[in-house]
């Protein structure tokens, strides 16, 4: 039967939830589950888990070392946060004594561009492990920010592809706010990780924008519906999320108040994760009973219907390959897929609306930039790519950007590609 890695594995809360899924499919009854950490106690606690999950319906294994894991693996599930709760808490507080807010900060933006590159290195010996021991293995890549590191691992391994649960989610939520069953809706969405936009949104026909009630006084307090009225298509990332991809937000009081931006949200969701980690641990080690409850992820999709030939669509992060024509060929981009056993095939969806490319087109300067900053070990593209930064730039003066990179360069150290750590 096929085997499966979980990289990161120490993520308990998320390694669960895909367990769920994944043990829901009969079919898929036999399959070998390698889990992977380098902390012995968060790895030692997901294996507890994982075969609490799984019972007689695969065989588990844990395993510090990562190769040995991934020996002979058809997928691999990557969802490793490197520095963990430490580096978040830097990648918030050094940008707010410049004055700088943020609210997720996972994805571009300072905190953004500074988890890709301490990522980069970890991303460097695991496609180096997937060439030497399972080079034909589909990664599977959870790990923020989702755009720059499949575009970092685009020429490192064969076959990558990034998962994200927003468009799905955002699908949920506007048919339960339009009041039809999301069973019976179809759609379209296309764009960049966190932000896609709806393009089609219907029921047998009819669309169902319409039906979205923007004089609603709590609802024109959302940030996606601000962006919908404005720009005419609802993007596939919440609001707090949203806030910090735009320059007209994050720094005007006002603003904050009237859209209800919650500053340091991941801070505290990061609270709510370590906490949420204690609760398992110590509901394992006492033999509670866990709430072994999926979670609807694509990745369990994905490998049921690369194993049983079942096609679904699912919505994936791949390298445009003329997939959206009015973004920069070779970009990340966020399109349908088809999934069956021949693998993973994106679909073109032609161009944006141009006032939706144009926005794109930012965040993919972000990401080219860091990306580039890596590949080419030059430490003045991290400044470049933070002077792109739609927020940081509205937000900031250019001798303050280059002082906060220096200082989180100084920060986050090692952690970071060597040719980056020097200030500049």
């Amino acid at each position: 039967m096929k085997k499966i890695v979980f990289v990161g594995a120490g993520s308990v809360v998320f390694t669960h939830g895909l367990l769920a899924d994944l043990v829901k499919f009969p079919e898929l009854r036999g399959m070998r589950i390698a889990l992977h950490d380098i902390d012995p106690e968060r790895l030692q606690v997901a294996e507890a888990v994982a075969r609490r999950i799984t019972g007689d319906a695969a065989t588990v294994t844990a395993h510090l070392d990562r190769r040995e894991a991934l020996d002979g693996a058809d997928f691999v599930i990557n969802m490793v946060q490197v520095g963990g709760y430490d580096s978040t808490v830097i990648d918030f507080e050094i940008p707010a004594r410049y004055g700088l807010r943020q609210t997720i900060a996972d994805t571009i933006g300072t905190g953004g561009v500074f988890r890709a590159l301490r990522t980069f290195p970890l991303l460097d010996a695991l496609a180096a492990d997937i060439t030497a021991v399972c080079p034909d293995a589909l990664l599977l890549n959870y790990t923020n920010p989702m755009a720059m590191n499949v575009w970092y691992l685009s020429g490192k391994v064969r076959n990558v592809v990034g998962l994200c649960h927003s468009v799905y989610w955002t699908m949920r939520g506007l048919a339960d706010l339009v009041a039809v069953p999301y069973e019976e809706i179809s759609y379209v969405a296309a764009g960049v990780n966190h932000q896609a936009w709806v393009l089609r949104f219907e029921r047998d026909g009819e669309d169902l924008y319409p039906r979205i009630d923007v004089e609603d006084p709590q609802l024109r307090r959302r940030v996606r519906i601000d962006m919908y009225r404005r720009l005419g298509y609802y993007p596939t990332e919440t609001s707090e999320h949203s806030a910090e991809y735009v320059p007209w937000l994050m720094h005007h009081d006002s603003e904050l108040d009237r859209l209800r931006i919650p500053v340091g949200e991941y801070l505290r969701v990061s609270e709510e994760n370590v906490a949420e980690y204690k609760r398992t641990r110590d509901l394992v080690r006492h033999g509670g009973e866990l709430d072994i409850a999926g979670t609807d992820e694509y990745a369990p999709q994905i490998i049921h219907s690369i194993v049983t030939g079942t096609p679904r669509v699912v919505y994936g992060n791949v390298v445009n390959d003329g997939l959206i024509s009015n973004l920069p060929q070779g970009c990340v981009v966020e399109v349908p897929c088809v999934v069956d056993a021949t693998g993973v095939r994106p679909t073109a969806v032609g161009a944006l609306p141009p006032q939706c490319a144009a926005l794109n087109r930012t965040y993919v300067s972000v990401n080219e930039l860091t990306v580039r900053a890596a590949l080419e070990g030059d430490p003045r593209h991290v400044r470049h790519a933070l002077m792109i930064d739609p927020n940081t730039a509205a937000s900031l003066t250019l001798d303050d950007i280059w002082r906060m990179a220096d200082d989180l360069t100084r920060a986050h150290g090692d952690l970071l590609p060597e040719p980056l750590r020097a200030a500049r």
